[in-house]
């Protein structure tokens, strides 16, 4: 008799295995099942995130988060925007300013997400300009994205001419600027070199 209860025994330990190596593996499938719809939920809400986020910018896209025309400037500002920025600083009576009225329109409705072109009338709003080095009008500043001064490659600077100006105490470069008009071609070669295209 020992003999039959040993096989029996084997049988009824073998069949308790398989049940539980079943469980295990049903168990098993359930987690991956749990972390990969988690994953997948994750991936959705964060999706759905970057939906509202884009939904968000398509919405300020139709109101100017830009404006081209501006009464005032403050640096601290300017840096924070996080594009790059070209001011314009010129009067709504000015002739070569007048001939780049269009050309700041086009770039400030183009690229509204991308830069922020601004322009000021320095005659109306002479405030704006105390702390910019405007001698002529019209004269365009350019900060890079990070609210550092622009600084062109010399490529760029041979065909188009910038003053660098630094502070006196310091010597640390604070703007980069170009006095005159200056043409849409030539705008859109400096905003390229700020990664605006």
């Amino acid at each position: 008799m020992a003999d039959q209860s040993t096989p029996n025994s084997k049988m009824k330990w073998l069949r308790i295995g398989i049940l539980v190596l079943i469980a295990v593996v049903i168990a098993g499938i359930f987690i991956v099942k749990s972390m990969h719809n988690s994953a997948n939920n994750q991936q959705t809400g964060e999706q759905n995130t970057e939906s509202v986020e884009e939904d968000s910018k398509e919405a300020d896209k139709t109101t100017v988060a830009y404006p081209l025309k501006i009464t005032k400037t403050d640096i601290e500002e300017i840096k924070a925007y996080g594009v790059p920025t070209v001011i314009d600083f010129g009067s709504d009576s000015c002739i070569p300013c007048k001939e780049m009225a269009p050309v700041l329109e086009t770039l400030n409705e183009e690229w509204q997400d991308k830069a922020a072109v601004q322009f000021m009338d320095v005659w109306k709003y002479t405030n704006g300009v105390e702390d910019f080095p405007v001698s002529v009008i019209p004269t365009q500043v350019f900060f890079n994205a990070d609210g550092t001064p622009f600084v062109p490659s010399d490529e760029l600077a041979t065909q188009i001419e910038f003053t660098m100006y630094s502070d006196k105490t310091t010597e640390e470069h604070v703007f980069t600027v170009h006095q005159g008009g200056i043409t849409e071609e030539q705008m859109r070669m400096i905003f390229a070199e700020m990664g605006v295209e």
